[in-house]
């Protein structure tokens, strides 16, 4: 069998699979899962085009990274064959923890399980079908390989990651804010002590990029409207775990079905592999299925949010820049579960509150290196004498609320 593909996408052109054991690795189960999860959840509710897939964001990735260690190749960086290849499936499974709905879910159908440290499992689960196949590219993906930089191109706050998903979720929504220039980024990268560095003249590069974050945070990642539909299908997964574990009727794929009548957490990942299992069945085709079904179920309150969801009768929001008081909510609590005749402890599902936090960079976490003409290594927000990477660097935080739009409040 060829093993040897190009595959075309829509962002970078043709995507050549030069290794017969990444072949293998895209054509297993566990990465098609991929295909059926979306990459920005429910956002496609704002912007129609948003349709493309974790399978998509992966292979781009593979890409980028793919094109990045050639250019550091090319530098003189040392990068051998198992190397290049290790990078190459650690970014390539970077996303394969991601559950129903990317991260739209990944604290109410699972008990706080960061999809970083399923993906961890999923490596090591794939490495032993491998039979060890993939030792360089889990030490890579956990940080513990001696070359440092590889793993930065991982996960950094200048990783291939961000670099894909930037310009693929730009590419998809239409918002031309987020286009950033990946192939200049790329080409300016280096490696200096054994760290990822950027060269001096591509600082301008890379502020583009931070403020390309910080605008596809507040026009895409937390686009109000989108952070109104996420609240209303965590809204339903919570009453219908409910509804479960009061063994109530209730229609569910079996894989679901364990994650809304059971308490997962990480322990139970870790002991009981029939967990891991059922959750590599999991996409949003499970979730979207039990909906359409939960919309004629009897429970008037997982009917009425189900059917609200399926026709894009969004909850309305309101986003402020100081949280409401305490007497605030219980007023709007109290007005909702008049109009809607609820007992206080179900309001909750017809009324969500919060906080928005956007960080286009953090200097404390990972700093992104600039290396000058001289050899000296900075810090991007001490090298820059560009003010706009210095208040980048400022965490914005805004409170919103949501509600059905028949209430007033």
């Amino acid at each position: 069998m060829n093993k040897k593909k190009i595959i075309n996408d829509p962002v970078y052109g043709f995507i050549t699979i030069r290794s017969e054991l990444i072949f293998d690795i895209i054509d297993h189960p566990y990465f098609q899962r991929l295909r059926r999860i979306k990459q920005l959840g429910l956002t496609d509710l704002i912007y129609p085009g948003a349709h493309h897939t974790r399978f998509h964001h992966a292979l781009g990735a593979k890409h980028l990274m793919g094109a990045t260690l050639e250019n550091l190749r090319n530098k003189g960086v040392e990068i051998s064959d198992a190397e290049f290849e290790g990078a190459m499936i650690a970014i390539l499974l970077h996303d394969i923890g991601h559950g129903p709905f990317s991260h739209a879910l990944e604290f109410s159908l699972l008990e706080g399980v960061p999809h970083e440290q399923i993906s961890r499992m999923i490596i090591s689960k794939l490495n032993k079908e491998f039979n060890g196949q993939l030792d360089l590219a889990l030490e890579i993906f956990n940080g513990s390989y001696p070359k440092k930089f590889l793993s930065e191109l991982v996960s950094s706050q200048l990783d291939i990651d961000r670099l894909d998903y930037l310009k693929r979720d730009s590419f998809f929504t239409g918002v031309s804010e987020g286009t950033i220039g990946a192939d200049r980024i790329i080409k300016m990268l280096d490696v200096h002590e054994g760290r990822l560095v950027v060269e001096e003249k591509g600082i301008y590069s890379i502020e583009n990029f931070l403020s390309a974050r910080r605008l596809m945070y507040w026009q895409v990642y937390l686009h109000k409207t989108s952070v109104s539909a996420e609240k209303m299908l965590i809204a339903i997964i919570k009453r219908a775990r409910k509804l479960a574990k009061k063994e109530k009727p209730l229609f569910y794929t079996p894989a679901l079905g364990i994650f809304l009548k059971e308490q997962v957490g990480i322990d139970r990942f870790a002991t009981e592999p029939a967990i891991l299992d059922a959750f590599l069945q999991l996409d949003d085709y499970d979730v979207w299925a039990a909906i359409k079904v939960w919309v004629n179920h009897e429970d008037p309150i997982l009917s009425k949010l189900c059917r609200m969801l399926l026709d894009r009768e969004l909850f309305r929001i309101t986003i402020s820049n100081e949280p409401p008081s305490k007497e605030e909510i219980k007023a709007d609590e109290a007005k909702i579960a008049e109009a809607y005749q609820l007992e206080a402890k179900d309001v909750k599902y017809y009324f969500s509150h919060g906080k928005l936090t956007n960080s286009a960079y953090m200097a404390s976490d990972k700093e992104i290196l600039i290396l000058s003409k001289s050899g000296e290594v900075r810090g991007v927000t001490e090298a820059a004498d560009l003010p706009n990477i210095k208040a980048m660097s400022k965490i914005v935080r805004k409170y919103y609320r949501c509600w059905p739009k028949d209430i007033s409040l």
